[in-house]
């Protein structure tokens, strides 16, 4: 696995989310209450981007077709119809910089 900077903490505040690109894969990094998670930033159902849509809480809502996600673990909320999850990542914070591991 690759440690990969997102950013400072200060540029994901709470209640915010960033996107990054590493190792090939499309990565979204939330702040929920000052925990940060990391999942697959593409909906699975269609392939939004998912740092393109709201964060409430920890729920993530896909700005093309509303599915709903869990930002802590990639699961699947609510939508119609039964989607996978989403690839979850460690996050790690050092010194203010937020880290993912890919």
């Amino acid at each position: 696995m690759a440690k990969v900077v997102v950013g400072k903490t200060s540029e994901i505040p709470q209640g915010k989310m960033s996107h990054t690109t590493a190792a090939g894969k499309e990565i979204l990094v939330a702040n929920v209450d000052g925990s940060y998670y990391a999942i697959n930033d593409i909906c699975n159902h269609a392939g939004a981007e998912l740092h393109e849509g709201e964060l409430a809480g920890n729920e993530i809502t896909c700005p093309w077709h509303g599915a709903k996600w869990d930002a802590s673990t990639g699961n699947l909320i609510s939508f119609p119809q039964k989607l996978k999850g989403l690839e979850s990542y460690k996050v790690i914070v050092e010194n203010e910089t937020v880290y993912v591991d890919v």
